[in-house]
């Protein structure tokens, strides 16, 4: 039995819904570990059962400054003596009221130099003697760094000439049919027209491509006095895993330990496991994950050590007695190294244990069955691990909290996968800790960068900026990948070029993992509307002008005054939340009086302690509710039904619909007017690990297009979704252009088999070409290459980068885009569903055992057919041209070249299928030759560019008789 193998007494005994088992998990242990969270109420005095909405100030801009009449100098009046008694009882200097005009002024005076800061100020470039220095504790905690006008400016004028070559360009092939192949003439023009429209969505919105720069000392200094509690927002962390026998729990407690780990208040830390695939399995891993972070947390913290990933941080091939003088450390990381070993052995033991599932299925220390026995139909279940019960490190230090979550399964309810869990989450973590903002990561991608919580809280947390801020995206780098990265997983282009682009407009697209949210966001609210400047006085302006102003305030008054009885009326109906539980306080009530209770259950769900929750903006949990509810509400809001008639995955959370779920819900909140932020820290903030062979990397592009399949054929398709809201323009393009790329595998494939038609027939898409024609297909071969170039250049991209991408664009396009878009059109057209495996994560042979691993896919064949067309095509061309003479090879050199294009493109697909063993798996060879031969003798059969008139029968002379 497992549960011989696996302890279960240390306090892990979940809280499972409609179960009993030990009271391990009471309500005092509850009680200890979900402190009521306050942010600065002590200094800001404010009174903990009231949270206030703070807004940020905004400089006055706009005002008139009329001049003072100069007094003339030769008159002169004389002093007039001052009364101490009168005048400082009049002005009030030395009173409190002179002490509390001085403190209004010196907040203005630093509201505004906070905003001229903001907006660019230098200190060397522009001097006010009318304001005072700033410390750094007051100056803007990030920055936007622009790239250079050297770099942009050519970069925006070959954008353009290449429009111009565009047109030139389509307006001569459209002119210039080929009437003999007029069919691939045809073809080609629709392909290479496609191909122009989406570079133009996928090229726009890099017009305005920023850099950003964090300042983390002058977040300490704004947020972390000396003396004083931190005043750092609290951060709840998700980490969202399925299968432990394809996501290994060794991965998944490394990623666990860098979050307990990271550099930040372990107070305002929580971190939240969601095992969706309810295995017992991932449940001790999580326990003994608990155990040793008693002692790696505070050796991380003693030595600051980079990264906190113990898996990662022992596989480092640098010295790591580098700027290490403390004696003691190289003990305590041999210790630390040996104690990692034995914890190693552990979960590997675990792993094999539970690779034989016993007939009756698992069951804990106390006989009882395991809840999650049956994956499909098991109840809610809870488990903190740390943060409770004093439960501290070995050095008597607090830790952040661990929490369990898998949420409640039933038959015929629909779960959503991915976004369904995530969700649950969001639920889970607003009973228990409330904190402000969330961060999500994959279970394989574990924390690089200890400081990245903060510095996503420079953005967060600017007091000018951040309001409007919804999510804060990092890039996504990976470890394990091959010095070639032969199938572009490193995905450089996309993270170091679009992202950027779209920084400069209104946020980068969420791209699932490595992402800190605003939670108010995530529950569909808008984005707080900026303050207008005040309207200018018109005491300077003519009469007429201050008649026609007079009228317009006039008809203002007159409309406000009806909006006032209209609102009576309305306000009639609108009552606060009155049957939340009692005791629970400190709502907004602004906010609450804005919806009736039944409007609140119908977004939100019938949980009043969640509702609570959601009004406080600072986070928190609501003052006066009892530990006994928040447990009850906890199991409750993951069940089943709870999300039955709400607008939860449609308004509310990770929104459902697509397998993609990632840009949905970020294209959700873009339309509600927030704006994101891309941040690049120096030292990568996540790394995670990437399929490396060919099979699971197609696979992985074929979920990530069928998402962007099933988005384009829904209602929120951004061709027509969201109009006149807060989305941009230039976002907007983006937004299409990443539900739209799967379509492109169709002009793609054709693209790529028109060379091997080409060759076999001797035909052409391109009549003979004058002077004006090679001049222009010149041209638009150099403004492709040159926009790349500089592409590469303001992105920092390397050229072997860009021409992987470039190589795994074809593959991906004509494989697994191609199956995503017919897939989509099954599930939407006609019901029918595909199920996705788990990508596996991590390999045991050694470094890239896996990039040799051959796995059978039909996602092979149709890469497979078109290099072998193509060969054949070259093969046949060239002899062709040998056996003709010499005037031959001029019309054959176009064909060539387009073939060749194909074949290196499809070059690492080539290498893929080659494997380790240097040779083609037969399976692969037979089905491709089978197809090339079925296609070869359709094609004889019926050739579309010979007519019958073109065929001279003759006598061949012969007496058959």
């Amino acid at each position: 039995m497992l549960s011989a193998r696996l302890n279960i007494n240390r306090g892990s005994q979940p809280h499972v819904s409609g179960i009993s088992t030990p009271a391990e998990f009471d309500a005092a242990s509850v009680a200890t570990e979900i402190p009521l969270l306050t942010y600065g109420e002590e200094d800001a005095g404010i009174s903990s059962d009231k949270h206030a909405l703070i807004v940020p100030p905004f400089m006055s801009c706009g005002k008139r400054v009329h001049p003072m009449p100069v007094p003339d100098p030769s008159l002169t009046l004389p002093p007039r003596p001052m009364d101490p008694k009168k005048d400082l009882a009049d002005y009030g200097y030395g009173t409190v009221a002179w002490k509390e005009r001085m403190e209004d002024w010196k907040r203005k005076q630093n509201e505004k130099l906070q905003v001229v800061k903001h907006e660019g100020y230098n200190r060397d470039e522009f001097e006010d003697p009318d304001l005072p220095v700033m410390d750094e504790g007051r100056q803007p905690l990030s920055r936007k760094l622009p790239i250079p006008s050297s770099k942009i400016n050519p970069y925006r004028l070959i954008i353009l000439l290449r429009l111009v070559v565009l047109v030139l360009f389509f307006h001569y092939r459209i002119l210039h049919p080929v009437n003999d192949a007029y069919v691939l003439w045809l073809l080609s023009v629709i392909c290479e027209i496609w191909f122009a429209v989406s570079w133009i969505l996928d090229q726009f919105p890099k017009w305005c491509p920023i850099e950003r720069e964090t300042y983390l000392d002058r977040l300490s200094l704004r947020y972390e006095k000396e003396g004083k509690s931190s005043e750092l927002a609290s951060v709840d962390i998700f980490v969202s895993t399925v299968d432990p026998l394809k996501e290994p729990p060794l991965i998944t407690a490394n990623t666990v330990l860098s979050i307990l780990s990271v550099d930040y208040p372990v107070d305002k830390v929580a971190c939240y496991v969601s095992d969706d695939g309810a295995a017992m399995l991932t449940f001790e891993a999580l326990s003994e994950t608990s155990e040793f972070a008693r002692k790696w947390v505070p050796f991380c913290k003693k030595f600051s050590i980079e990264p906190r990933a113990p898996e990662w941080y022992f596989s480092q091939k640098v010295d790591y007695l580098r700027d290490k003088v403390d004696p003691a450390f190289v003990r305590e990381r041999r210790a630390m190294k040996r104690e990692y070993e034995e914890f190693k052995v552990r979960i590997n033991g675990l792993v094999s244990t539970a690779q034989k599932v016993p007939e009756e299925g698992w069951t804990m220390q106390d006989g009882t069955p395991w809840p999650g026995n049956n994956i499909r139909d098991h109840p809610g279940m809870i488990q903190v691990f740390l943060g409770h019960d004093g439960v501290r490190d070995i050095e008597g230090n607090e830790l952040p909290r661990l929490i369990y979550v898998s949420r409640e399964k039933r038959p015929g309810f629909d779960h959503h996968k991915k976004a369904g869990a995530m969700n649950a989450l969001v639920r889970v973590s607003a009973i228990i800790s409330n904190a402000p903002f969330l961060l999500n990561v994959d279970c394989d991608h574990y924390i690089n960068n200890s400081k990245a919580l903060r510095e996503a809280m420079c953005f967060m947390m600017d007091p000018i900026s951040g309001k409007k801020i919804c999510y804060v995206q990092f890039p996504q780098r990976f470890d394990g990948i091959d010095r070639h990265d032969r199938y572009s997983n490193r995905n450089v282009v996309f993270f170091d070029i679009n992202m950027k682009g779209l920084d400069g407009i209104q946020g980068p697209i969420y791209v699932g993992t490595g992402c800190v949210f605003r939670r108010q966001a995530l529950y569909g609210y808008d984005a707080p509307v900026k303050k207008k400047p005040p309207r200018r006085t018109c005491n300077c302006l003519p009469k007429w002008c201050c008649c026609c102003c007079c009228r317009s305030k006039k008809k203002n008054k007159k409309s406000k005054s009806n909006d006032k009885k209209n609102n009576k009326e309305v306000t009639k109906q609108i009552y606060a939340l009155e049957n939340i539980e009692e005791g629970i306080e400190g709502i907004d009530n602004e906010k609450s009086s804005l919806m009736p209770q039944i409007k609140f259950e119908k977004k939100f769900g019938q949980s009043p302690v969640f509702i609570a929750s959601t009004l406080m903006e600072d986070g928190g949990v609501p003052k006066g509710a009892t530990t006994a509810s928040l447990l009850k509400e906890a199991i409750h809001v993951i069940s089943c039904g709870y999300e039955d008639k709400t607008d939860w995955g449609k308004e509310v959370g990770w929104i459902y619909g697509s397998v993609t779920e990632d840009i949905l819900t970020g294209f959700k909140m873009h339309c509600h007017g927030w704006r994101s932020v891309y941040c690049i820290p120096k030292r990568p903030a996540f790394k995670g690990s990437a399929p490396i062979n060919l099979s699971d990397r197609l696979h992985q592009v074929l979920r990530w297009a069928l998402g962007s399949v099933e988005i384009f054929l829904s209602r929120h398709c951004p061709i027509w979704y969201g109009y006149g809201c807060g989305l941009k323009p230039l976002e907007r393009f983006s937004y299409i252009a990443s539900v739209v790329y799967p379509l492109t595998s169709i002009p793609l494939l054709i693209y790529c088999t028109l060379p091997a038609v080409c060759l076999l027939t001797g035909k052409f898409i391109v009549p003979e070409i004058s002077n004006y024609a090679s001049l222009l297909f010149m041209s638009l071969f150099v403004v492709i290459a040159v926009t790349s170039i500089l592409e590469m250049q303001w992105g920092g991209v390397g050229i072997h980068d860009w021409w992987r991408n470039e190589q795994f664009w074809v593959i991906g396009g004509v494989s697994s885009h191609l199956f995503a878009l017919f897939q989509g059109l099954l599930k939407v057209l006609a019901g029918v569903n595909t199920n996705f495996t788990v990508t596996s994560k991590g390999g045991d042979d050694g470094e890239f055992s896996e990039l040799y691993l051959f796995k059978w896919t039909s996602l092979l064949i149709p890469p497979m057919t078109l290099l072998i067309i193509n060969v054949i095509g070259v093969i046949v061309g060239v002899s062709d041209a040998i056996s003709n003479g010499y005037d031959s090879w001029g019309p054959l050199f176009g064909r060539l070249f387009f073939a060749i294009w194909v074949i290196v493109h499809l070059y690492p697909f080539l290498k893929g299928l080659m494997g380790k063993q240097d040779r083609l798996p037969t399976i692969i060879v037979v089905w491709s030759i089978l197809l090339a031969s079925i296609l070869s003798l359709l094609w004889a059969r019926v050739n579309p560019f010979v007519s019958k008139g073109d065929i001279v029968l003759e006598v061949c002379g012969l007496d058959c008789d």
